[in-house]
């Protein structure tokens, strides 16, 4: 027999705040058109004054506990990925843990930007195929609306706040590709390219910082590395695309979405798509595409679903998982 981490339960939040593109034509010079037409991004959420990345990771959390029908202290670990955490430390994932009741266990943070809740998945993989956690919640949440320059109409249009969680339980399997839970993963990371996308501040500076980025260089290496990455996870799999039900892409860009999904060769029909509705939510897109995609009744029990995602580092990477 195989241990695989297979997923038990999966939820999600959104702050109350809806802001549409409209909202920024009063204060940028841009259009709702520009800004659909260049991201496919129509709307997203902004967190209230007060509300932090712990908070709406907890409600996530919360969720998809309730969805897997047990209760916190059923949790053995909890892993969230963010590069928007509440302080420098403690980690998020300590107040998510204190927040949801849990006494015992442990929790950590991964900081790996817009691909964080792919690294996520891979170390709560680990933890539970070495024996160290039966039960690991893997969270991605962030509020990028705090570290954007609202003077810079190429980058603040883009990015959202929310949370989304997957609860991984460790079930045996046979040791082949029909098996539920993950079947593979791929990391990759090339620090040459730090200046592509990062934010301006950190203890260096004693500031928060704000996030910069090279728009046209991070989509030429997105679609070649997002395609590669996921090649290679299905290889590890022993599957093919052709038999992928659902690509779950990072949420940052519809054009870098349907350029991987090209690649890949699969119909955008077998891509679950949430950009729109979102914005890029960084580390949480995944996770929230995975809630809603399974909401809306596009996945389903048993299906094969691949999720690639890049960000800042450069950082990239896939997992491959049966539902």
């Amino acid at each position: 027999m195989t241990i695989r981490a297979v997923v038990a339960g999966v939820g999600h939040y959104l702050p109350e705040r809806v802001v549409p593109n409209t909202a920024f034509e009063k204060t940028l010079d841009t259009t709702d058109e520009w800004i659909r037409a260049r991201s496919g991004i129509e709307r997203r959420h902004f967190a209230a004054e007060g509300q932090t990345t712990s908070d709406m990771a907890a409600r996530a959390a919360e969720a998809a506990i309730a969805d897997a029908g047990l209760t916190a202290d059923d949790v053995d670990a909890i892993v969230v990925a963010t590069s928007t955490a509440d302080l420098t430390f403690p980690s998020a994932a300590t107040m998510v843990q204190a927040q949801l009741g849990m006494t015992g266990g442990f929790a950590f943070d991964v900081q790996a930007v817009c691909a964080g809740f792919v690294y996520a998945l891979s170390n709560a993989n680990a933890l539970i195929l070495s024996g160290q956690a039966r039960r690991v919640l893997v969270i991605g949440a962030e509020t990028f609306s705090r570290i954007m320059d609202w003077t810079d109409r190429s980058t603040c249009v883009l990015f959202g706040d929310g949370a989304g969680a997957l609860l991984l339980e460790a079930q045996d399997g046979a040791g082949t590709p029909d098996d539920r839970g993950i079947l593979s993963t791929d990391l990759n990371s090339d620090g040459r390219h730090k200046d592509l996308l990062y934010v301006d501040g950190g203890v260096s500076t004693g500031t928060t910082g704000h996030l910069r980025m090279q728009g046209n260089q991070v989509f030429r290496h997105a679609v070649e590395k997002l395609a590669a990455t996921a090649n290679t996870a299905m290889e590890r799999a022993g599957v093919t695309a052709q038999q992928v039900d659902w690509i779950v892409p990072h949420q940052a860009n519809i054009r870098i979405i349907q350029g991987t999904a090209k690649k890949l060769g699969l119909p955008m029909e077998n891509v679950v798509v949430t950009v729109q509705d979102h914005g890029n939510t960084s580390a949480a897109s995944i996770p929230l595409a995975l809630s809603v995609g399974r909401d809306r009744g596009q996945i389903k029990p048993g299906d094969l679903i691949v999720t690639e995602a890049i960000g800042g580092g450069l950082a990239w990477g896939a997992v491959v998982l049966r539902w």
